[in-house]
């Protein structure tokens, strides 16, 4: 029995990582469609204040809420997914031992 088959997990670990580094470094690539309205949508309303001569502090709050919903949320995907991957590697651990354990010497 060879090592448990983990390598689909791995890379949807590596991509969920590169996603949340880029979601902290302010990047739009790794939101949903709906965050991006949303970002988009308090850009607008905010460079409309701006133009005004009024404050954007709304549209940064706006802004900053996204992000950091869709850093919790990236962060709860990576959490299950690692999860998932320690539960392969735990079954496949107890399946080893089993089968050592029923040998017949």
């Amino acid at each position: 029995m060879g090592k448990p088959d983990t390598r689909r997990l791995d890379k949807a670990i590596r991509l969920t990582e590169r996603k949340l580094e880029a979601v902290r470094n302010g990047e739009m690539w790794p939101l949903t469609g709906q965050e991006r309205r949303q970002v988009l949508r308090a850009l607008a309303g905010g460079s409309y204040k701006v133009a005004r001569g009024k404050s954007a502090a709304r549209a940064e709050r706006q802004m900053d809420s996204v992000s950091t919903s869709a850093e919790t949320r990236l962060i709860a995907e990576l959490t299950a997914l690692q999860g998932e991957r320690q539960r392969i590697v735990t079954e496949a651990a107890k399946d080893k031992a089993a089968k050592k354990s029923s040998g017949w010497w």
